[in-house]
């Protein structure tokens, strides 16, 4: 099996899940949420060895969580848009990247193109439309939601970066080993951590 069949074999299987206890919410999602806490700071601490990587990538995770939480008792279509765009934004950008395989965005991830940012950009704006489609027919999407979308997918992006900067310092490919194809779950959730931070901050400031 090749590396984007279990990539995608893994998608299938760990996005529906997490809905899943998203949408049950209460003790569910605050197990699920603990989960991945646990399993993330296994990972944390088998892989990375300097104390200034340890201690940024646990502060974010744990904020991202409490986050995620936050999201899902106050702003629940907030937090299902954070979800879409970050995805969206990390699909579009490994396909764009692979087909058009245009020039390097930066040494700190040798994988990220120019034509990744614009897969990224153009996927998350794509199903911004089917969203609110779905989600919430009837309604139109504003230039509001427009630019959040932009803001969302690049911070999405950047928070890939990210965790890709303290992965070079280290001299790791991948944080772990548990989702075939991905890698470690930070690798799965780098961009999204970052999203459901600003998006708690946007929700809790009545920003949004």
């Amino acid at each position: 099996m090749s590396n984007l069949e279990k990539r995608i074999l893994t998608s299938i299987i760990a996005l529906p899940l997490s809905i899943f206890f998203i949408i049950k919410g209460g003790y569910f999602l605050t197990f699920f949420l603990l989960f991945v806490l646990f399993v993330s700071m296994y990972e944390l601490f088998s892989v990375f060895k300097k104390i200034k990587s340890i201690l940024f990538l646990s502060l974010v995770l744990i904020l991202s969580l409490f986050s995620i939480y936050y999201l899902r008792e106050n702003y629940l279509l907030l937090l299902y848009l954070t979800i879409v765009i970050s995805v969206s934004s990390d699909v579009g950008g490994y396909v764009f990247g692979k087909v058009f395989k245009w020039k390097k965005l930066t040494k700190i991830s040798p994988k990220k193109t120019i034509s990744g940012v614009f897969g990224s950009y153009f996927l998350s704006l794509f199903c911004l439309f089917i969203f609110f489609e779905i989600l919430v027919p009837g309604s139109r999407v504003t230039f509001e939601y427009f630019l959040i979308t932009i803001i969302f997918s690049t911070v999405a992006q950047a928070g890939d970066l990210t965790i890709s900067y303290f992965k070079r310092l280290e001299k790791i490919k991948d944080s772990g080993k548990i989702l075939p194809g991905h890698g470690g779950i930070f690798d799965r959730i780098d961009g999204l951590m970052f999203v459901v931070i600003l998006a708690s901050l946007l929700g809790y400031f009545s920003i949004i």
